[in-house]
């Protein structure tokens, strides 16, 4: 028995053991007290309130919500919101950040000039007062009536920015979603395949394959297959509207996001060995061709630690659409409080929201990560 406690290993486990009990038993007494104080005030617990009528509407939802929509329902489209705005900014902050990237290691002085005057700008602004500045200009554009109109088929007043846009209902934009999202993992997951090569063309074919399955079953017999915006009275009706509380935020997050991805990305691209790039020149090998096929695969696996860290970021910072009044899923959860009072169960579903959609960010890019990584024998 002497030996057993005399060994590092058990004191080490046991260390590690009671720590975890601890905590789990510090949980369990604060769910028990909070539960007890709820009890005596007479307010009811569990998660039944999910399957009540809200009674209040969803300004911007990619699902149909009403009025008569169940809290589960709404819950439910806040999230979708959340992930919507979230991976739109992701993709545009990662196409900035890269061009700014390359902006600022460029030779010319002009495009140094304007990335860095960029990433000075907008990294030291607060992202909350970039959100504002960008919703008070486009709540401050022209009426319906006398909106910017560019070719009669897009539109920009103080109700959003209208465009033609698919003949597709909310259901069947999010078949398209799967089905994007499908295709990234296919290319990600076949990166090692014999025939890579073909990989895109495969992942392309199939997202489109899928785009025309729901375009010309997923509409209505009598309508087109674009639908192009109207104006009727004093409002616009068909095509698609993006509301100035989902274009402020989606704006805000790209350009802020942009900024420090910039920097990300950059100190990516300057860890490249300079002796890879001259021996691309010495090639013959364009600027071009050089950042596309050398400098660029090269600086990813240097960049995607921070760069992950970046992502599940912007995803948090989503929550600050609750400012302009984008009903993110941040937002439905406060205004879900307020109605029903169920406020345990519903942080509970906030915060397992977020954990599932960042860990779910964190380990697809952890699983990008372990495929590009060098392998040795150490």
């Amino acid at each position: 028995m002497s030996q057993i406690f005399a060994s590092q290993k058990f004191r080490r486990t046991a260390l590690q053991g009671g720590f975890i009990l601890a905590v789990v038993a510090l949980i369990a007494s604060v769910i028990l007290v909070g539960k007890s104080n709820i009890a005596d005030q007479g307010m009811a617990t569990g998660f039944d309130f999910l399957e009540q009528t809200t009674g209040w509407p969803v300004n911007f939802s990619i699902i149909e919500v009403t009025g008569r929509s169940t809290y589960a329902r709404v819950l439910w489209a806040g999230l979708l919101n959340t992930m919507l705005i979230g991976f739109l900014t992701l993709i545009f902050a990662t196409v900035l950040g890269l061009l700014l990237a390359l902006m600022r290691v460029s030779s010319n002085t002009l495009m140094k000039l304007v990335g860095t005057s960029y990433v000075e700008v907008f990294r030291n602004v607060p992202v909350i007062l970039q959100v504002f500045f960008w919703y008070a200009i486009l709540t401050h554009l022209p009426s319906p009536k006398q909106a910017y109109t560019l070719g009669e088929a897009f539109y920009l007043s103080n109700r959003g920015i209208m465009m033609p846009a698919p003949a597709l209902s909310g259901s069947d934009v999010l078949w398209l979603f799967a089905a994007v999202v499908l295709a990234v993992l296919y290319l990600v997951l076949s990166r090692d395949h014999p025939r890579s090569d073909r990989r895109w063309a495969i992942a392309i074919g199939l997202t489109l394959i899928v785009f025309l399955i729901v375009l010309l079953t997923g509409r209505e017999p009598d309508t087109g297959l674009i639908s192009v915006p109207e104006l009727k009275g004093l409002r616009f009706v068909s095509g698609l509207t993006l509301k100035p509380e989902f274009t402020a935020l989606l704006v805000g997050l790209t350009l802020f996001g942009a900024s420090y991805i910039g920097e990300i990305i950059r100190g990516g691209l300057l860890s490249v060995d300079r002796g890879k790039l001259e021996a691309g020149r010495a090639l013959g090998f364009s600027t071009f061709q050089i950042n596309r096929l050398i400098r660029i695969p090269l600086a990813f696996r240097a960049m995607l630690p921070s760069l992950t860290n970046q992502y599940i970021w912007l995803m948090k910072g989503t929550t600050v659409g609750i400012a302009v009044g984008y009903p993110d899923y941040f937002a439905i959860v406060s205004t879900s409080i307020n109605q029903s009072g169920q406020t345990m169960e519903l942080l509970a579903l906030l915060m397992g929201g977020f954990i599932l959609i960042n860990y779910s960010i964190g380990f697809l890019m952890n699983m990008l990560n372990e495929r590009i990584k060098l392998k040795g024998r150490s």
